[in-house]
């Protein structure tokens, strides 16, 4: 007699969710007779049809749709196990806290963050953005186990001695244009494109070029000063002008705005480094990890 089967909710509900078994199969990594195999079994297992072949595709049944509701809560329940079980011989456990600069908490930090929770479940990760001077006292102090920071071309020359830092993130600054915009389909533009347009910055929070517009122009239009991201972000999605956005938070722009690398030669570029003290231990350790793993999600993306 055929039994509900965690293989055969997998598959049901891939087809539920795809309208194909070929789709699911394809997902899946299994073959199409195997598909249609499992599902065959949880119809006998079920006693009821699963699914109403139409046309190129499938839709669910009546009974089919309380297999798909039923197997969602069973199929996370089993990775939630799984997590659980793997926790037993986790030894990265406990409480920590990482610092960040704004542009880092939009999507680096978040994702890292994730990941953790996966990876890590018994350690908990308090999240603070504050600007970088800030960061480095508070590290130093034994506030923070890992800080988020820029460096490179246009940022000051922080004293980093005794510190221990990673690479976590190597893109550099790219320009937020509106949708309609003649470059917003360039993808990389040279500067000299970027000259004589109408620039949104923000108020001055410590000559980072981040705030203004791009680093090398001279005598570039200013058209509006406004203070916090989504502002700037929102004003070039009206068409009133573009602005700067730190590569590391380029996916978090809103609709209407699209971001471009540009080709300068003059400017030397910038990354972002996780900075620990010397010997920190295994929770600093997959904290930087996990950045790390976050910053190659980014940049495959982009």
């Amino acid at each position: 007699m055929s039994e509900l089967t965690l293989t055969g909710l997998r598959v049901v509900r891939e087809i539920a969710l795809t309208g194909s078994f070929t789709a699911a199969a394809r997902l899946l990594g299994y073959t199409q007779p195997t598909i249609s195999r499992q599902v065959a079994a949880m119809e006998t297992a079920a006693g009821a049809p699963l699914f109403v072949r139409e046309g190129r595709g499938v839709r669910v049944s009546p009974a089919g749709a309380v297999v798909v509701e039923h197997a969602g809560r069973i199929l996370a329940g089993v990775e939630t196990l799984r997590q659980d079980l793997a926790a037993l011989g986790d030894r990265v456990a406990g409480r920590i806290k990482l610092g960040a600069f704004p542009s880092a908490t939009a999507v680096l930090a978040p994702r890292a963050l994730a990941r953790l929770r996966a990876d890590h479940p018994r350690l908990e990760v308090a999240l603070a953005e504050a600007p970088t001077p800030t960061l480095l006292r508070q590290l130093r102090a034994g506030r923070l186990a890992v800080a988020v920071i820029g460096v490179g071309a246009g940022l000051p020359d922080y004293d980093l001695a005794g510190l221990d830092q990673r690479i976590v993130f190597a893109g550099d600054l790219c320009v937020a244009v509106p949708a309609g915009h003649r470059l917003a389909e360039a993808g990389t533009a040279p500067v000299a494109e970027l000259a004589g347009e109408t620039w949104v910055v923000g108020e001055d929070a410590g000559g980072e070029p981040q705030f203004g517009a791009w680093p090398t122009l001279t005598d570039p239009v200013i058209g509006h000063v406004v203070r916090g991201w989504p502002a700037r972000l929102g004003l070039v999605a009206a068409g009133l002008g573009l602005c700067l956005v730190p590569e590391i938070a380029a996916l978090s722009v809103p609709t209407g705005v699209v971001t471009i690398g540009v080709d300068d030669p003059g400017w030397l570029g910038r990354a972002t480094v996780a900075l620990t003290a010397p010997a920190a231990g295994a929770e600093a350790a997959a904290v930087v990890a996990a950045l790390r793993h976050a910053g190659e999600e980014i940049r495959l993306r982009r």
